[in-house]
């Protein structure tokens, strides 16, 4: 697939660290130019041998005001994008797409008090943005992260999750966040044994954070596989928590691009 350079910019890999055999991290250096908002999303791509480039769309972890640029991958068994990426090394060029997009803001919603973060996998990556930024502790009074992973070592970032409290910008409204580590296939000490449907349908996950989910008051954002996102909204949607759109302001944003 090609896309015109006047469309890309051409950054640095400046690194690349595997957290797990099928998680790896991604940092590039940062255009001046690029601007992109908590939540959003831009396509990367790398550029084969025959000279065609390989694009797919990663969500950005690193915040708005930062120098660099991070990003949060699954390795997919023969897969022509990060089978194509692990052949790079640090110093290698990586495409950017100069326009950032997704619908996974903060101006999805017009109200609310509270705001659920509900991730797995990957999927934790938009959050990770938002939660360095300043405008999402401005804008809530609670905060609920909910991060789901089939294994605790697959919980990435936890040094950063946890980490949020000692940021000078933010001291003064960390204790707005409550986290809520989910490991599904193992038991894992400090974490919620199931999946995050099954946390909704037996009122764990209300139970854990505190915090009764309600139309008036909860706004939720959901990131993950597509099927993971469908079950949640479908027990969403029994709660009279609905989808948010343009022309009917709701309770829910969801971002799936894969």
């Amino acid at each position: 697939m090609s896309v015109s350079e006047e469309k890309f910019t051409r950054q640095t890999l400046l690194e690349v660290q595997t957290l797990t055999p099928s998680l790896f991290t991604l940092r590039t250096t940062r255009d001046a130019g690029f601007r992109f908002r908590a939540g959003q999303f831009v396509r990367l791509g790398v550029e084969k041998a025959d000279g065609s480039v390989v694009w797919r769309a990663y969500s950005l972890v690193s915040a708005p005001h930062d120098e660099h640029l991070e990003f949060f991958s699954i390795v997919v068994p023969g897969g022509e994008f990060t089978s194509e990426l692990s052949r790079l090394r640090v110093g290698d060029t990586l495409l950017v797409e100069k326009m950032a997009t997704g619908y996974l803001t903060l101006d999805r919603f017009v109200d609310g008090w509270d705001l659920w973060l509900l991730g797995s996998g990957t999927g934790i990556a938009p959050f990770l943005s938002m939660l360095q930024d300043f405008e999402v502790w401005e804008r809530f009074e609670r905060i609920v992260l909910v991060y789901s992973a089939r294994s605790l070592d697959e919980l990435a970032y936890q040094p950063m999750i946890h980490g949020f409290a000692e940021l000078e910008h933010l001291a003064e409204y960390t204790h707005k966040l409550t986290y809520l580590p989910v490991v599904t296939r193992e038991q894992a000490p400090g974490c919620l044994n199931a999946r995050i449907t099954d946390l909704l349908d037996s009122g764990e996950l209300e139970r854990a954070a505190g915090l009764e989910l309600t139309p008036e008051h909860s706004r939720l954002m959901i990131c993950g596989n597509p099927q993971m996102i469908d079950d949640i909204r479908q027990r969403l949607k029994a709660r009279n928590l609905n989808l948010s759109l343009t022309r009917r302001p709701g309770q829910v944003a969801v971002e799936n691009y894969w």
